[in-house]
């Protein structure tokens, strides 16, 4: 097992006035690879500005600006989220929703292209999204 230890002591994350969270089981349990790039974009943007209850209600048009991308790119993500019941949304409010028991895959019209390639970071994929709304 490593043994963790601190790198830099003087830059230690501390909770402050807000906190967001995802779970280690976002990943084990096969969420991650289940998402799209976009998908995973809003993702990590609701549970980033959501409370403490992960309540949020930023609009369509500031998500799709601070985001980068496209408005039919935000409705599928969107609605990818809500069929994998991970965000409810009335219209105006969304809620990023405690993680289901199992994750639930929707049929997609083709597979994801990066099923056959090895895991990314992050920071790969979030480049990649920002790049490719920059181009569009």
């Amino acid at each position: 097992m490593i043994k963790k230890t601190i790198l830099n002591s003087g830059r230690i994350r501390c909770v402050e006035r807000g906190f967001s969270f995802i779970p280690h089981r976002f990943l084990t349990d096969g969420f991650w690879s289940l998402l799209t790039q976009y998908e995973l974009l809003l993702y990590f943007f609701l549970v980033m500005v959501g409370d403490r209850n992960g309540l949020s209600f930023y609009s369509y048009d500031k998500i799709c600006t601070l985001l980068q991308i496209r408005l039919d790119q935000y409705i599928q993500a969107r609605d990818g989220l809500l069929g994998n019941d991970l965000i409810a949304f009335d219209g105006t409010i969304y809620q990023v929703l405690s993680l289901p028991k199992t994750s639930v895959k929707i049929s997609k019209a083709a597979p994801s292209p990066c099923k056959t390639r090895q895991p990314e970071s992050v920071g790969n994929i979030l480049t990649k999204v920002f790049m490719e709304s920059n181009r569009g």
